[in-house]
């Protein structure tokens, strides 16, 4: 019979998983300006005026604008699948999809030259973590006054939502169901509908790409 070494450390209890963590660390905005505008769009929101929220400020900067939206999306889809990370697992997710019509395939260019077949969670591990190297390159995202934004900037950004899109995808074909039991469900559709609403305003997204949730959007 084998008996416990009572003098060892008992293991720790893993910690549960709240519902308001972020599945990757929240992202700042980079200076004052940024800072302001981000309120801006945040009360006008709170207003309940979606359409209002999403038009360029009158006197502000394209190019600042859809920096602060492109870091307010990430946060706001980091939170929303950090809810339900858990759920979503290599066993219960083995490729990444929105649905039966809809796979996607990895792939960066520079650690993934080819389209690598994945998990839903390990593909969105690899997305959320590409965005955030895009937002901390100040090459790309300057965060020093009078450094200007990169000329394709806006083709960037349209590229980091085209990808984020896939995530709202792929919650709410195959968590939606979790989603509407974590009591998470209004929020998850207010986030999307301001998200939509963005790309629509400044057609940041094809409609091709957004036809995973058509019916949602519609």
């Amino acid at each position: 019979m084998a008996y416990q070494n009572n003098d060892q450390p008992k293991p720790k209890k893993k910690k549960k998983k709240k519902n308001n963590d972020h599945f990757k660390q929240q992202k700042e905005h980079g200076n004052k300006k940024r800072m302001e505008l981000h309120e801006y769009a945040t009360a006008t929101l709170g207003a309940g005026n979606m359409r209002e929220a999403v038009r360029l400020p009158k006197g502000e900067d394209f190019n600042e604008w859809m920096a602060v939206n492109t870091v307010d999306f990430f946060n706001e889809i980091s939170l929303l699948y950090g809810i339900i990370t858990e759920y979503c697992t290599k066993a219960s997710c083995p490729v990444m999809s929105a649905g039966p019509k809809y796979e996607y395939l990895w792939m960066d260019g520079v650690k993934f030259k080819k389209p690598h077949k994945c998990s839903a969670p390990e593909y969105i591990d690899l997305l959320m973590s590409w965005v955030e190297e895009q937002i901390n390159d100040a090459r790309i995202f300057p965060i020093e006054d009078g450094v200007p934004f990169p000329k394709n900037f806006k083709q960037i950004v349209k590229t980091i939502l085209k990808r984020l899109f896939r995530v709202y995808g792929h919650m709410y074909h195959h968590h939606i169901q979790k989603i509407v039991q974590l009591d998470a469900e209004a929020h998850l559709n207010t986030c999307f509908k301001h998200f939509i609403y963005f790309v629509k305003e400044f057609k940041l997204v094809d409609e091709r790409e957004l036809a995973p949730l058509a019916d949602t959007i519609n």
